[in-house]
C-alpha cells in the first residue's frame, strides 16, 4: 500500500485547503502552463524546482481545447509495484480529498481537489504516481476555472477556504517555447529485425494454441542538446491530433485515441480501439484502406477481444449498459482504427461510489494492450520484448473529489528526462500477423512523437 497522505513527499501535509472560482476564458490551455522554470508555492510566489525536476513539473489532459492543465505540487507520491497500486491510490486520495477544506464555485468535473495519475502497464514495475497541483487551469462546455490547493499546517484550525488565506493568483505570463534541437536517434532494447523476429515468435505460440492474441511493444530514444521542453511538444501534439487526449503527468506525455473510462456522475463511457491500418494520400485511397480494414479477419478478431474485456469488467458494475453492435472506422491524421464505443450507467449501491480511478483498475489492461488470456500473453510479453513498458499502455488521466474523471490509454507517448525521451509503440499479434506488417504499423505509430520531437 502507499504511505499515508502525511508522508507524501517527506512533509508533514495537514489538511488541504482548496478553492475552485470562475475565471474568464484562458484560451490556450497548454499556452497556460508557465514552463519548467518556474513553479508555484503555497502561496502566489514564485519558486524555482531543483534541476532534476524541471522538465516534468507539468501536468495536462486536453482535448479539442477543453479539459485541465496544472502545475506546482502539493502532494505526489511513487505507489509500489503490485496489483494493488490502484487501491492504494484511491486509499491516499480519499484521505486527502475527504478531510479537504473546499470551496468550490463552478461545481463541474475537474474542479474542486483533482489529482493527476499515471500507472504502470505491469503489475510488477514500479512507477506509478499520483500528484496533486497546486495550480489547477480548466475549461469545459464553455465555462473556465481556476484552483487553488494548498496544505494547512498541522494543528491548525479549521479555515474558510473563501477568505483572504487563499489568494487566487494571476496566471503567470508563460516563459517563451524553447523547440528541441540536435536531436539524435538510437534503438532501444531491440532493433527493428530482432523485434519481428519476436513477433515470429508470438505467432508461431499462438498458432500452437498457448494464447489467442498478444500485444507486443518496441522503443526508441531520442536526445536532444539541451532539455527538452514538455510544452513544445503539448502543443504541437494537441494542434496536430485535436480529436486525441493530450496528455502529460510526471514526464510521460503524449496523444492517447483510447479512452479507458470516462465518469461523469454515475454515467460511464469507454472507447475500445483495436485493429489499425495507414491513412491513404488521396480520398478514394484512404476509403479503400478503411474498407479493407472494416473486412479484415485478422483485424476484427483482435478488436473482438478489447470489447470482451471491456464488457466483462463493466457489465456486473452497470444498471445499464450499451456496446456498439459492431466497431465503425475511427480516423486521425495518421492512421485508422476499428473502434467501439462503450456506455454505462453505474448500478445503485456501492457500485455507484466507484471513482473513475477504481473502474479504470477493473478494466485495465484490456486484451488492447495486454492479450488473451491475459496472464499468458503478460507472460510472454515479459519474456519477448527485453524491456520494461514502465507507464506505456498503462492508465493515465485525473480524478476529481467527487470521483468524477477520465483515463486513457498511454498510447502515442514517449517519457521525457532531460534532454531524453524514450518512444514506444506497440501492435496487436494474432494468428494471421504477419512480422514486416507489424512492424511497418508499430513504426507509423511513432509519428506523433517523432512529429512532436522534430516539428
Amino acid at each position: 500500500m502507499g504511505p499515508a497522505h502525511d508522508e507524501i513527499n517527506g512533509l508533514a501535509l495537514g489538511r488541504l485547503a482548496v478553492r475552485t472560482v470562475a475565471i474568464p476564458d484562458p484560451g490556450d490551455l497548454i499556452g497556460a502552463l508557465p514552463g519548467p522554470e518556474a513553479e508555484v508555492d503555497r502561496g502566489s510566489r514564485p519558486l524555482r524546482p531543483p534541476p532534476a525536476t524541471r522538465a516534468s513539473t507539468a501536468l495536462a489532459w486536453v482535448r479539442r481545447g477543453d479539459g485541465i492543465v496544472g502545475w506546482g505540487t502539493i502532494a505526489k507520491v511513487a505507489l509500489p509495484a503490485g496489483h494493488d497500486r490502484f487501491a492504494a491510490g484511491e486509499k491516499l486520495l480519499r484521505e486527502l480529498f475527504d478531510s479537504a477544506e473546499v470551496s468550490d464555485e463552478v461545481g463541474a468535473p475537474g474542479s474542486g481537489p483533482v489529482a493527476f495519475g499515471s500507472f504502470t502497464f505491469d503489475p510488477t514495475s514500479d512507477g506509478s504516481v499520483l500528484v496533486v497541483p497546486r495550480i489547477v487551469v480548466g475549461r469545459r462546455d464553455g465555462q473556465a476555472w481556476l484552483t487553488t490547493i494548498q496544505s494547512l499546517p498541522e494543528g491548525a484550525g479549521r479555515q474558510d477556504p473563501r477568505t483572504g488565506r487563499l489568494e487566487v493568483p494571476e496566471l503567470p505570463a508563460p516563459a517563451p517555447l524553447v523547440p528541441p534541437t540536435g536531436l539524435r536517434w538510437s534503438d532501444g532494447s531491440l532493433t527493428p529485425p530482432a523485434w519481428e523476429r519476436a513477433v515470429a515468435t508470438a505467432v508461431n505460440a499462438i498458432k500452437a494454441g498457448r494464447l489467442e492474441k498478444v500485444v507486443l511493444a518496441f522503443e526508441q530514444y531520442a536526445t536532444a542538446t539541451q532539455d527538452i521542453d514538455t510544452r513544445v511538444l503539448l502543443s504541437r501534439l494537441a494542434e496536430r491530433y485535436p480529436d486525441c487526449y493530450t496528455f502529460c503527468c510526471d514526464g510521460l506525455l503524449g496523444a492517447t485515441p483510447e479512452l479507458y473510462i470516462r465518469r461523469t456522475g454515475r454515467e460511464l463511457y469507454s472507447l475500445v480501439l483495436a485493429g489499425t491500418a495507414p491513412r491513404g494520400s488521396t480520398p478514394e485511397q484512404d476509403r479503400a484502406l478503411g474498407e479493407e480494414l472494416l473486412a479484415s479477419a485478422k483485424n476484427q478478431e483482435e478488436h473482438q477481444y478489447g470489447v470482451a474485456d471491456v464488457r466483462a469488467a463493466l457489465a456486473p458494475l452497470c444498471a445499464d449498459l450499451r456496446i456498439d453492435a459492431q466497431p465503425s472506422l475511427l480516423r486521425y491524421a495518421n492512421v485508422q482504427h476499428l473502434s467501439t464505443w462503450v456506455r454505462g450507467v453505474l448500478a445503485d449501491g456501492e457500485a455507484a461510489t466507484q471513482s473513475a480511478l477504481a473502474l479504470t483498475a477493473a478494466v485495465q489492461p484490456t486484451a488492447a494492450v495486454c492479450g488473451a488470456p491475459k496472464e499468458t500473453a503478460m507472460e510472454l510479453i515479459r519474456e519477448l520484448e527485453c524491456m520494461d513498458r514502465a507507464r506505456w499502455s498503462g492508465p493515465v488521466g485525473w480524478v476529481d473529489a467527487k470521483g468524477d474523471g477520465e483515463w486513457g490509454i498511454a498510447l502515442r507517448c514517449g517519457e521525457v528526462s532531460g534532454r531524453q525521451a524514450r518512444l514506444i509503440a506497440g501492435c496487436g499479434i494474432v494468428a494471421g500477423s504477419d512480422p514486416a506488417a507489424e512492424l511497418a504499423e508499430a513504426q507509423s505509430k511513432f509519428w506523433p512523437m517523432r512529429y512532436a520531437l522534430e516539428g
